[in-house]
């Protein structure tokens, strides 16, 4: 396998390790260490992955970053009752170009999906989605994409790739395999209304940070459908966070994104996901212990998934059949979790790619609000985009 890109956890942080109690989550992690190499990833389920590359970073002034902070705030938490192996494969450092080190992240993401196992990508800055995105070329027909972030980045496509426009590179560049882009927690005071308007026109799918405050239980279903989940600490409110890092006074709190964290774990389908826009600083305790909360619940979701999207066996299921605006339309429920999908009709004249995305989730709002005759956006949304 083809690791070199990758350098060794810093012998501080092994060092700091040794000293943690024995039921620490450091001392049953798999560690790539300058003594002992990379590890033997047979039985690996999760492994961490630091990518020290800021350079796109619009306000980039030259300065480097490490991530110690955040391995010694994670190794010292205690795991959960879990039965996955998590490994911590160190670093890829700057390449010579911004592109080496796409190029090398991407390798490596190949790699680790191919083998089932979910890289947790800790970033610079947040245009290293870009990459990530892209070594899905070789490993799936379409993606979706969930950010959680305070703007969309869809940016000026025409423009070389920032860490604000990396999504328009996405949706422009080919090969074309995004199929769904979702936002969790935009401001709309962040994001110019053309940006908004394209969002809409593309019917992709976008939640207000209002919204998800107010019930964190709503970005389930998106984040249950996606396959790339890309975590800005931007997104974060400023009172949660170290001095560097605050962003705005409004934004998640930390309840908000170890939720949205775990419900990234437990979908079956995410199998890849990255914090970026790290930036520490020297009273970086706060930000570098929720990253660590963060990568703790996302594990703690990963150890608790359930294959509840079987619908060829009858007794797995309940199915819902009800009439909105002449439609019909179809919901299954899982009888192991009661976790609720829609059907979406496959047009059979339009040759698209989509022939597996025939059953989209939702959630049990979506079929009482079919009751009450009205349509589910993201039954809309979808409709339109396998008809474009």
């Amino acid at each position: 396998m083809n690791f070199n890109f990758l350098s060794p956890v810093s012998d501080s942080v092994l060092a700091h390790n040794e000293l943690l109690s024995a039921q620490a989550l450091g001392r049953k992690l798999k560690i790539h260490s300058a003594q002992h190499g990379i590890p033997d990833l047979e039985g690996v389920n999760i492994a961490i992955l630091g990518v020290l590359e800021n350079r796109n970073d619009i306000n980039y002034i030259g300065e480097e970053f490490q991530l110690n902070e955040i391995r010694k705030s994670f190794y010292g938490l205690f795991p959960g009752s879990w039965n996955i192996q998590v490994a911590d494969l160190g670093d890829i450092n700057k390449g010579e170009s911004i592109e080496d080190t796409y190029f090398a992240l991407r390798e490596v993401i190949v790699i680790l999906v191919k083998k089932n196992i979910i890289p947790l990508i800790l970033g610079g800055s947040q245009d290293l989605t870009y990459a990530n995105y892209r070594a899905y070329d070789d490993l799936v027909p379409m993606v979706n994409i969930v950010n959680v972030d305070a703007q969309f980045n869809l940016g000026d496509s025409t423009k070389p790739i920032k860490n604000n426009s990396f999504v328009g590179k996405i949706i422009l560049d080919q090969p074309y395999n995004l199929f769904n882009y979702a936002a969790i927690g935009y401001q709309t005071y962040f994001n110019s209304q053309e940006e908004i308007d394209l969002m809409d026109n593309l019917y992709f799918e976008s939640y207000r940070l209002g919204e998800v405050s107010n019930d964190v239980t709503m970005v389930e279903p998106v984040l249950r459908d996606a396959n790339i989940v890309s975590i800005d600490l931007t997104s974060v409110k400023g009172g949660e966070v170290s001095l560097r890092q605050k962003y705005s006074p409004n934004g998640l709190d930390g309840k908000e994104i170890c939720a949205i964290a775990r419900y990234a774990g437990i979908s079956n389908k995410v199998s890849s996901f990255g914090i970026y826009e790290y930036k520490p600083s020297k009273d970086d305790a706060l930000t570098s212990m929720l990253v660590a909360q963060i990568l703790w619940y996302f594990i703690e979701g990963v150890n608790y998934r359930v294959k509840d999207d079987d619908f060829s066996d009858d007794r797995n299921y309940q199915k819902y059949i009800t009439l909105v605006e002449s439609e019909e339309l179809i919901f299954y429920k899982s009888n192991k979790t009661g976790r609720w999908w829609i059907e979406i009709p496959f047009l059979s004249e339009v040759n698209n790619k989509l022939k597996r995305h025939t059953l989209l989730p939702c959630m049990h709002k979506d079929y009482l609000d079919a009751c009450n005759n009205k349509l589910p956006d993201r039954w809309y949304k979808a409709l339109q985009k396998n008809s474009v």
